[in-house]
């Protein structure tokens, strides 16, 4: 796994290996981070009271941590346990199989590109590592949109290669999100009205579908599966305001209610 900056930042969480474990405190290899290794004080291995810090830490165990400080002069790498709770720790640690799988992947790239993987990281790598915060998250954008790295100005013989294997190895990300709409309209072509309402909203734009489905009347199910929430929530909000604004212009009413 490649890290750009050569120390973990201050709040970053890290997953390291203990390599020893003292009365007062414990030195811990940064599995991220080359040749650099962080302390934890038997202060921050616990919030409860520590006797025995072998009880909580032993050699050769993976741990995730907190960075509390970083003292790049004298190399120092100061880290909590106690300061990571169970949903940081799960989620730190599937972040990390996600970076050492990517880094597996990025290899059969360098490789199917007949390019040492030192060279191909100097000529794309760590391009895509900055462009993207990950490795894997790079991948997982390719897979969304095979459009990505040009939208970034990313352009190369490589391109080509990295897409293709990011397809074959990666699930991409989607969320899926429910709003419901009422629509109504007096008029005699009103169900017409409604209908071409609907229509209009029900697309699939390829990273973003909107599904509608008759719920009972006059409430309407809309469904939006996107890459992110943020995008989801945009879409499902500009999808209903469509049809709201559709119907009322065709005199009948609507109302827009987002399901959690």
């Amino acid at each position: 796994m490649v890290k750009v900056q050569d120390f973990p930042e201050e709040g970053e969480l890290v997953i390291g290996t203990v390599k020893d474990a003292k009365n007062f405190g414990a030195f811990v290899k940064l599995d991220e981070y080359e040749g650099k290794e962080g302390f934890i004080h038997i202060s921050e291995v616990s919030s409860g009271w520590v006797k025995y810090i072998r009880d909580f830490i032993r050699e050769g165990q993976k741990v995730v941590c907190k960075v509390l400080n970083v003292n790049p002069a004298k190399g120092h790498v100061d880290l909590s346990l106690k300061q990571v709770n169970d949903h940081q720790r799960r989620e730190k640690i599937q972040q990390w199989k996600n970076e050492q799988k990517a880094t597996r992947l990025f290899e059969i790239v360098a490789d199917r590109l007949k390019m040492p993987v030192d060279d191909a990281y100097e000529q794309f790598g760590y391009n895509l590592i900055e462009t993207f915060g990950t490795m894997y998250g790079a991948m997982e954008e390719c897979t969304i949109s095979a459009q990505v790295l040009e939208d970034n100005k990313m352009k190369g013989e490589w391109n080509a290669a990295f897409i293709e294997v990011a397809n074959e190895n990666i699930v991409p990300p989607f969320v899926s999100i429910t709003g419901h709409v009422d629509l109504s309209c007096p008029l005699a072509d009103g169900v017409v009205h409604i209908s071409e309402a609907l229509s209009k909203v029900e697309v699939d734009e390829g990273e973003v579908k909107i599904s509608v489905h008759y719920v009972g009347a006059p409430r309407y199910r809309m469904t939006v599966v996107a890459p992110n929430y943020k995008l989801a929530e945009e879409k499902l909000k500009a999808a209903a305001d469509e049809c709201v604004a559709f119907i009322e212009e065709h005199g009948g009413s609507g109302k827009f209610t987002r399901k959690e």
